[in-house]
């Protein structure tokens, strides 16, 4: 299936700031009350209406549908939002400039509404326009209008409508218009063929990266393009080779054969360079690497084995896992090495596979902890663990890019006949309460979450990592 990345513009008030991929003209009323507390350890999920979009035109018909049920659908599975069953909707305004009669959503005990419109521009592009509505306030939080250059990535019009709403009741940024890049696996245990992939962040709009003649492991996205880094096997003879893929035009260099490797490098905040553990006359260190020169500069020196960094977002400190004090553990240092220091302490158990949250408030982990794995996250001190679920195995944690969710893989255990043990994708908040499958084609393991689509832009982001 073809990724589109169709050209959209954003429009906020009347200034206009160009990106690419959408069109959105933005306005809001200064008395806004209908907010979710996204902070709090438990909730309801907010009773939330959205009729189906009207059409502009009989070609615009079926967008108007399925723009509407994505957009359900995505605030749904934030676990913040209850969409009301369509069939319980009164009466529904013929157009977006029609004020909705609020006695008849009231009953409903629809807090917030969402009525909107779609319709075909020139050129094949698509545009749609919706209103959302504090009910019990009766007044407008917001009016969009978007469009998107294409009609055929409609869908992603649906997630960035999805976004706004998110954000404007929430107050936080949304992680609809995102995507996940993953290994992809099939066959028998012992003759998998992997194949890097990536989809949307809902499992939609899938694609295979790779042809499977090569072991892949560990994929990564840049938070500046549209690549990612990723580990690879052409001869398991050999050390594996580090590669850099542009998922657009499908180049990709190699950035090295790193021998004793078992996770791929990781990017900076900036994505101007990458930090990596490799093997060294036999002992495993922490190594950084600027991207444009190529040159390598080693940050551990210690003989335990120090592995799986992950950058804070402001590029000041550095998280890792290493054996240094006897068993797996968690250590923070500074980006130049210093200052090591564990930050594991909490009921025993092993730590791995370290990634700091965009928001730079928690640090997600993997825990081995009395005969079962968990994904957890803790404080960058090291405080306020929590367990967020657990299992056979579950491994391999990813942020969204508000930090307010997780994605992992699961692989459950084996019954007498070998069936089971299929590894697969699971998105979780971080109140533990809210965990999902992400369908995909195959079995799955490995993901990595990308920022928002609109945000990857080199011109955006500033170099904030020091040389």
């Amino acid at each position: 299936m073809v990724l589109y990345l169709a050209k959209i513009i954003f429009v906020v008030s009347l200034i206009v700031v160009i990106f690419p991929s959408l069109s959105l003209v933005f306005a809001q009323t200064s008395q806004d009350k209908l907010v979710v507390n996204v902070n709090e350890g438990t909730y309801k999920p907010l009773p939330i209406a959205i009729p189906d979009f009207r059409s502009v035109g009989s070609e615009a018909k079926g967008y108007a549908v399925n723009i509407s049920k994505v957009i359900s659908d995505d605030l749904q599975r934030s676990g913040l939002f209850s969409p009301i069953d369509k069939r319980a909707f009164l009466s529904i305004p013929n157009s977006v400039k029609e004020r909705p009669n609020f006695v008849n959503w009231k009953p409903l005990n629809a807090q917030a509404l969402v009525i909107g419109e779609t319709k075909i521009l020139p050129n094949n592009a698509l545009g749609i326009e919706f209103v959302l509505y504090d009910v019990f306030a009766e007044q407008v939080m917001i009016r969009y209008q978007l469009s998107i250059s294409s009609s055929k990535a409609w869908r992603r019009l649906a997630h960035t409508a999805a976004d706004q709403i998110y954000k404007r009741i929430t107050g936080e940024s949304g992680y609809f218009d995102t995507r996940v890049v993953y290994i992809s696996e099939r066959g028998p245990t012992k003759k998998r063929k992997k194949r890097l992939s990536i989809m949307d962040q809902d499992g939609h709009n899938h694609k295979y990266l790779t042809d499977g003649n090569s072991l892949v492991l560990t994929p990564r996205f840049s938070p500046i393009r549209d690549e990612i880094t990723y580990l690879a096997y052409f001869d398991e003879q050999k050390p594996p080779r580090v590669y850099l893929l542009n998922i657009e035009n499908s180049d990709q260099v190699t950035l090295g054969t790193f021998p004793g490797m078992t996770f791929a490098p990781r990017f900076s905040p900036d994505g101007r360079k990458v930090i990596m553990s490799m093997a060294e006359r036999g002992n495993t260190d922490i190594y950084v690497m600027d991207l444009l020169t190529l040159n390598q500069k080693q940050l551990t020196t210690h003989p335990a084995i120090d592995t799986s960094p992950s950058y804070s977002p402001d590029c000041s400190k550095i998280v890792f896992e290493s054996d240094r004090g006897g068993s797996q553990q968690l250590y923070v240092m500074s980006s130049t090495g210093k200052n090591q220091r564990r930050i594991s302490f909490k009921r025993g158990g092993r730590y791995g596979t370290p990634v700091w949250s965009p928001r730079g408030d928690l640090i997600a982990f993997t825990k081995f902890y009395k005969g079962s794995f968990h994904i957890g996250v803790m404080k960058s001190d090291g405080s306020g663990e929590r367990l967020l679920t657990k299992g056979f195995i579950v491994e391999g944690p990813t942020w969204a890019p508000n930090g307010r969710v997780l994605m992992f893989y699961r692989q459950q255990r084996q019954n007498e006949k070998g069936e089971g043990s299929n590894p697969r994708l699971y998105s979780i908040d971080l109140t533990g309460h809210n965990e999902r499958e992400i369908i995909t084609p195959e079995d799955a393991s490995d993901p990595a979450w990308s920022r928002l689509t609109s945000d990857i832009d080199p011109e955006k982001i500033k170099k904030i990592c020091s040389d």
